[in-house]
This record gives structure tokens, sequence and C-alpha cells, in this order.
């Protein structure tokens, strides 16, 4: 489904701007690139508010405050992965590239890949080559209903969880990012999952909620308010030492996911990569080589040997 908005949004927004060319340029050329210079100026504007609401939340937070320099480098960052993600890939080439999910066990991990809120699983386009090249099977969910609660996701984990462990005879690691490692909770929760899960990797997931929660009118948007009631009952359900399972990347630089400490959990690997955007951490080379090492130290230590 979203996939289907996206392209719809896009393609509705080339043809406003097909549409004004062809009223504005036989009366104005300044007029008809004006246009244009101000609807990419509101969306500099509008991702600049994000950033700037960032950098004041996080002067109250313990996490290390990013420095000017570092926060203007990611707003431009995100400016062309936003465009990328939400206009390209996602609504035009979800299904470009299929799950790999070979028959034989190779002694390697698979993986589950979720993503977050408003995405699909064409975020994780670049990840699909470097884990097949690795020998890592994979299947990339995508989380339905777009606009539901994040406990409804659990089903569609668990069915891929059950085909990357019968694909590979191994319990499957899950990455996920943003709204996807709440899911991957709710589904440890839901399913007793644990046992069947080697670890989570999460990306930039607002485990204690996000201070832009609160203006989402979305079910699952709702869920994501800071400290709200759904991320206080998730947290209060898990049982002690459930952080050891997960591995979490976060940054003082995510626009989305905001204060920078909400997207750590006590207890478990956090890791900060400074100075990047919410978008483009799933985008990072560092990031996916960090999860790569990560599943090469988790494959299986009797093939292994």
């Amino acid at each position: 489904m979203i996939a289907r908005l996206q392209a719809t949004w896009t393609i509705g927004l080339l043809l406003m701007a097909a549409l004004w060319l062809v009223f504005a340029l036989p009366r104005s050329p300044v007029w008809a690139v004006g246009g244009l210079a101000f609807a990419a100026l509101l969306y500099l504007a509008v991702m600049a508010l994000q950033f700037t609401l960032m950098q004041r939340v996080n002067a109250a937070d313990p996490a290390p405050r990013a420095r000017l320099a570092q926060v203007v480098r990611a707003w431009w960052a995100e400016l062309g992965v936003a465009l990328r993600v939400f206009c390209w890939d996602q609504p035009f080439r979800s299904h470009a590239e299929p799950d790999w999910l070979p028959t034989a066990p190779a002694g390697q991990r698979g993986v589950v890949l979720v993503h977050g809120f408003l995405c699909n699983r064409a975020l994780w386009r670049p990840w699909f080559e470097p884990l097949r090249a690795a020998g890592h099977a994979y299947e990339a969910v995508n989380l339905e209903p777009v606009f539901g609660s994040i406990d409804d996701y659990a089903p569609t984990i668990e069915a891929a969880v059950q085909r990357v462990h019968a694909a590979t005879g191994l319990a499957p690691v899950l990455i996920c990012h943003s709204m996807g490692g709440l899911a991957a909770r709710a589904w440890l929760r839901a399913c007793a999952g644990e046992a069947r899960v080697q670890h989570v990797i999460t990306l930039g997931t607002p485990h204690r909620g996000t201070w832009a929660g609160r203006f989402s009118r979305a079910a699952n948007g709702r869920q994501m308010a800071l400290d709200g009631d759904w991320v206080g009952a998730l947290s209060g359900a898990e049982p002690p030492g459930r952080a050891a399972l997960f591995t979490c990347w976060y940054s003082n630089c995510d626009n989305i996911v905001f204060p920078t400490s909400t997207a750590t959990l006590r207890g478990a690997d956090n890791r900060l990569i400074a100075g990047v955007a919410h978008v483009e951490m799933a985008r990072r080379p560092e990031v996916l080589q960090g999860c790569l090492a990560l599943l090469a130290r988790a494959a299986d230590p009797v093939v292994k040997s």
C-alpha cells in the first residue's frame, strides 16, 4: 500500500510541476522558474525545521550533542537520501529484487529485515547484494497495515522468521530500522521469539518513543509517543536481561527519533554513529559493514569450525 501511496504522491508532484511550467513559461520564465524554486525551498525549510527542533530537544539529553557542522551535513545528506527512498526506491522499486532464501543450509545466519514507519522493503535495497555475497539468506518484510497498530505486525515477522530458519537451519538475526525495532520487540512479546532469534539489531529505533510522536494521528505513530503508554507497557513486559539480545545504532543527528538517548536500551550494545540523519542511517556503509561484522560473529560455530 505504501508503494502505491508514494507513487501517487510522486507522480502527482511531477504532474503539478509540468502543468505549472506549461502554464507559466509562456507568460513569464521568471515566474515559472521561481515557482519551482519555491517548492524546492519549501522542502529544504521543512527538513531544516526537523533538524532545528532535534537540536533544541537534544540540549537536555545526556548523549553527546552534535556540533553545528554535523547537523548541517546530516540535513544536507538527508535531503538527497529521503528523495531517493520515498520518491524512487519505495514507490517504484519495492519488488525489483526478491528475497534470497537458499534451499540448502550454508552455516551462515539468515536475516529478517524490518523497515519502519512510512517505509517498505525497498528501504533495504543497498543491503541485498552485500548480504547475498556474504552468504546470508534474507527476507525483507512489508509491514501492513501501514497505519495500523505495531502489535499487528507480529504475524508478519513470525512468518519471515520461520521461512528464514527453514532455509538456513539456524535462528536468524533481525535487522530493524526505526519503528521496525519496536515491531521486533512486540513480536518477541507476542510470539515468545527470544529462543528463535539469534540477535536483534536496531537502527534509529525509538525504544522510548520520540518527541515527534505526539503529532501523529496514526495508530502506530501514537504508540511511538515519547515515554508513552504503549512503549512503557512494552518495556514492562520484557524479562530482565532482554536488552542483551540487542545492538542499537543511534545518532545525535537523528531528525525523527529524538532525544538521542531514546534510541538506546539499557543493557544493550549501544553504538553511537555521530552526525547521521534518520533515513540516512539505513544507507550508511559503516552501519552496513558493522552489521555484516556482527553477522559474521553470529555464524554457526559448529559449521564454521
